[in-house]
């Protein structure tokens, strides 16, 4: 009879079936419906800036990132949520570059996957916004030909090619800023309007984040406390003042279901405590109805996410639970 052998080794001694690639991969599916949408609103057109924006990603992942880091599937996220948040007929070079830029400033430059503050889609679009404020701003009509190019797709870098004319179209938020219209609830559910690619479906975001959460890959809170927190202000703002938007139409509009369900949720620029995740959300949620209603721009989804993550450390900090068999110190006496 054998004597068992004893395996000392270090911890953790429990090997969960999820891994890095199986969680990112899984948000990719969950985007495919959102890609579709897009594809069926704008055509050709918005496949062509995703897959722009997803190439520049993985090149900056592939220049600048570690060996082997391409097959966790981050890069590819990356490049989806950023095409995302771009109009239909914004330049491929363009879209590219920011892909690039995302992966270099907005991950690499802190250490690679998991050490990031700044979530890096987030980092690329406000390189856009920054560096090419007309050309990201100006918003194709939903409609046409499936094929029909909408907009300057295949200009060379920093020139004009010779696209034909598109019919543009404000947004939601541009139509309430600054006409004081608002756009039927159905539309934006059906993302039958304007805008960048991601607020064409608001179902669909909706159901893969729902997806995502029964799967464990996504923490409800945080997107629970940002669209209460805008839903909560925009209605008492609203009840205040009739003349500001609705709950409704401030929920469905421009990036907050796209941003509250992927972008603030990502593991790394959030806080690891729940109470610190209503905290995060809470503030996003604040900061989008302050941007929206008293700032210059109509859209504060990508602004509020990224002063968040600024914060993620000291909330992480404040919220850390009591450890087992410690007490907490007060200030002025022992221990």
């Amino acid at each position: 009879m054998t004597t068992p052998r004893l395996v000392i080794a270090a911890s953790p001694h429990l090997r969960a079936q999820d891994s890095t690639p199986r969680i990112m991969w899984s948000v990719v599916v969950s985007l495919a419906p959102v890609v579709a949408a897009a594809a069926w609103y704008f055509g050709i057109s918005a496949l062509l800036v995703i897959a722009a924006s997803v190439a520049g990603c993985v090149a900056g992942e592939r220049a600048f990132g570690r060996p082997g880091t391409l097959r966790d599937g981050s890069a590819a996220i990356t490049g989806l949520l950023l095409g995302l948040c771009l109009p239909a007929g914004l330049p491929l070079w363009m879209a590219a570059l920011g892909g690039v830029v995302g992966i270099a400033l907005g991950k690499v430059v802190f250490g690679g996957l998991g050490q990031n503050v700044f979530n890096p889609a987030l980092i690329g679009r406000a390189f856009l916004q920054a560096a090419f404020p007309v050309p990201i701003t100006t918003w194709p009509a939903v409609g046409g030909s499936f094929w029909m190019l909408r907009g300057d797709t295949f200009a060379l870098p920093f020139m004009r090619a010779q696209a034909p004319d598109v019919v543009t179209a404000a947004t939601p938020l541009g139509l309430w800023k600054f006409s004081g219209q608002e756009t039927g609830v159905v539309d934006l559910l059906l993302g039958n309007t304007g805008g960048s690619l991601g607020e064409t479906a608001a179902l669909a975001i909706l159901l893969g984040g729902a997806w995502l959460a029964w799967r464990g890959y996504l923490n409800w809170r945080v997107p629970v406390a940002v669209l209460a927190t805008v839903a909560l202000a925009a209605a008492i703002l609203h009840t205040v003042n009739a003349r500001f938007p609705t709950p409704l139409f401030m929920l469905l509009s421009g990036g907050l279901l796209l941003g509250a369900v992927y972008m603030a949720t990502d593991m790394v620029t959030s806080p690891v405590t729940n109470s610190g995740r209503w905290i995060f959300g809470v503030g996003i949620g604040l900061l989008v109805v302050v941007i929206r209603v008293w700032g210059g721009l109509p859209e504060g989804v990508m602004y509020a996410i990224l002063l968040m993550n600024a914060f993620v450390p000291f909330i992480n900090q404040a919220t850390q639970p009591r450890v087992f068999g410690t007490r907490k110190r007060v200030v002025g006496g022992a221990g």
